[in-house]
């Protein structure tokens, strides 16, 4: 079988070789397969595929090659796609096509792979980063991405999925990127291009249920999904029960074909509270260690979002852990929010956005630890040790919750531009890594709304359970805003979600902002220590603080937040405040410089005390006497 650069090899689906194109699938649901190569290769030609144990089929077909299309044939005469197809070019209800993964020729040979200290993550969607919504179109991109200082970004979901656009989540054919936005190589050039570029490229996987159109699984087997368990979007997945051991290995499996065949530095597994498993050994924990084997010696980083906070998931597989480097930390994004725009209803109950919240979710990593959180009734979170600052992803924007917004707003729509950018340092210079959500960077103006281009029996029920879901929020419930939800399939929707680059020039302040705090994150040798136990912090005030950072011999940094009103604190009786060994305070930056909007960066610090305008971040490094 044809095997890629590192040794790993797919062994299912359609497989180019010498002989022709060897096809295997899992259907134990039938006695007899046939495989039907369409179109001009083949006019409909039909070939049996032989039984193996296990309910495996399989089978040479001799003649063709790579760009042949084919489905599979069952006894009553009805054609699916292959569940392994690289390729959809008519979408996920048309026929596969094979694919020689061989066939492109990479030129990121000498690149390491990737690390998760240091990273700097960037979450787009293909089809609204760029006014073409292709790879290419986004490969064109990732120069500028690299000059700002992005490391790594993170793709959401490609997987071919029904209709014009989707988030993708609702993918189907899990081995196949979507036709709607080029082919498996426009893929591939995208991440060679970004390694070109000195980034890392991760892909959002979806392995807690599949979309429900375009679903051909049952055709091959029911043992897929079970009822054993609830599922948020669908039925769950079979894990664990009768038929599971196939279903395990089809889902690890995609997740080390696309680290091996398309050379990504790793995954971002979604929800992963819903992937339901109460095997000796969960599934998690097997798909990092075969991931991790299929990339090397490249290295990658896994990344979880898990709503429910479970830090088993970042402890190492062998010590009874799920193996991953990090976890979304949604505790850190709800206190922004609620500080930012004085929100407290729906899931952001449990957050008052107050000084405190943020000195522990920098030093402690999650909020919620296994207390009482009133919005779900229940306990929430589990306890954080000795895992690194790094391990946790913290965000002010990614693509769930600029949507759950009525209208798709983004921070700087809903609050005052001197609090926007002094969270984004909170965000930018603490240890634990950032994720920027595309356009956030420049300030876009554009909404980010959900969207998906369901059929007309689909569609109504995607709008209906869309505006039941925003319903949490009692503003949202009332039937003014109920009718002022965007219909995901409406092309409108889709089409404001696209970026108009075109304000990198426009908001120039905010850019330059960024791009500042990221040389500052980059080049300062105490920042770039990413450690939580070398920060500690006080309360200045109920909404300003000070966090600071130990170098040796004193060579310590300040970050001083207030995003409250003025704050005058003559005298400042906070030892964390005090100078080191007689000497000063350099202001280093300043969210107040007017070259991003503000004011006037005026030193805070004075011999008498602090004075802290309302709304301001400050940076700075200790003189020594």
């Amino acid at each position: 079988m044809m095997q890629n650069r590192i040794g790993w090899r797919l062994g299912l689906g359609a497989e180019v070789q010498e002989a022709g194109v060897l096809f295997r699938v899992w259907a134990p649901k039938h006695r007899r397969l046939e495989v039907v190569i369409e179109g001009r290769d083949g006019d409909g030609k039909a070939i049996p595929l032989e039984a193996e144990k296990g309910g495996y089929f399989s089978g040479t077909v001799p003649g063709i090659g790579a760009g042949a299309r084919y489905r599979y044939r069952f006894e009553d005469g009805t054609r699916c796609p292959d569940p392994c197809s690289r390729f959809q070019p008519e979408g996920p209800h048309g026929p596969s096509m094979v694919v020689d993964p061989g066939a492109y020729r990479w030129g990121d040979t000498a690149w390491p792979g990737a690390r998760l200290p240091g990273q700097v993550i960037y979450e787009l969607h293909i089809g609204a980063f760029t006014q073409e919504g292709t790879f290419d179109a986004a490969a064109r991109e990732i120069e500028e991405l690299q000059r700002i200082g992005i490391t790594m970004i993170e793709l959401m979901p490609v997987a071919e999925f029904p209709g014009r656009w989707n988030w993708g989540y609702d993918g189907v054919a899990l081995y196949a990127p979507s036709h709607v936005y080029g082919d498996p190589e426009g893929l591939k050039r995208f991440v060679d291009a970004a390694h070109q570029h000195g980034i890392a490229v991760i892909l959002d996987v979806v392995y807690n249920h599949v979309g429900p159109d375009g679903n051909y699984f049952k055709s091959f087997s029911d043992d897929y999904f079970t009822d054993r368990y609830k599922n948020e979007w669908g039925e769950p997945i079979n894990f664990d029960g009768p038929g599971s051991k196939e279903v395990r290995e089809f889902f690890i499996r995609n997740a080390c074909y696309w680290i091996a065949e398309f050379h990504l530095d790793g995954l971002r597994l979604d929800a992963t509270q819903q992937i339901f498993d109460s095997s000796p050994r969960h599934v998690l924990a097997d798909l990092s260690r075969r991931a991790r084997e299929a990339a090397r010696p490249r290295e990658i980083v896994l990344i979880g979002e898990n709503e429910s906070q479970q830090v088993i998931a970042l402890a190492p597989v062998e010590k009874g852990g799920h193996g991953l480097d990090a976890l979304w930390n949604d505790d850190f994004h709800h206190s922004a929010l609620v500080a930012l725009t004085g929100r407290r209803d729906g899931y952001f109950t449990d957050y008052r956005g107050e000084a405190q919240e943020f000195i522990s979710a920098v030093k402690r990593g999650f909020l919620y630890q296994g207390q009482h959180y009133l919005w779900q009734k229940k306990p929430r979170g589990s306890r954080v040790t000795t895992e690194p600052a790094a391990a946790f992803v913290h965000y002010i924007q990614n693509h769930d919750q600029v949507a759950n917004h009525l209208r798709g707003e983004r921070l700087n729509a809903l609050t005052h531009p001197a609090r926007v950018r002094a969270m984004t340092a909170l965000l930018l210079l603490p240890p634990e890594t950032p994720l920027l959500f595309m356009g956030q960077e420049f300030g876009a103006s554009s909404p980010f709304l959900f969207f998906a281009d369901h059929n007309d029996a689909l569609a109504p029920e995607v709008h209906k359970g869309r505006r039941a879901f925003l319903a949490q929020f009692p503003s949202y419930a009332t039937p003014e805003a109920q009718r002022e939800i965007p219909d995901p399939r409406r092309d409108s929707t889709f089409l404001q979600s696209k970026l108009d680059f075109s304000e990198r020039e426009k908001h120039a302040g905010i850019y330059r902002l960024h791009q500042d705090l990221l040389t500052l994150r980059r080049e300062d040798p105490i920042l770039a220590l990413q450690s939580r136990e070398g920060i500690d912090g006080a309360v200045l005030g109920p909404r300003a603080f000070v966090l600071r950072f130990f170098g040796k011999e004193g060579d310590d940094r300040l970050l001083v937040v207030n995003l409250g009103p003025d704050l005058d604190l003559r005298p400042a009786p906070e030892p964390l405040l005090a100078p080191v060994k007689g000497g000063a305070w350099r202001l280093v930056w300043s969210s107040e410089d007017p070259r991003y909007g503000g004011p006037g960066a005026v030193h805070p610090y004075g011999p008498d005390g602090w004075r802290l305008p309302g709304g301001s971040a400050v940076f700075l490094s200790a003189v020594p006497a």
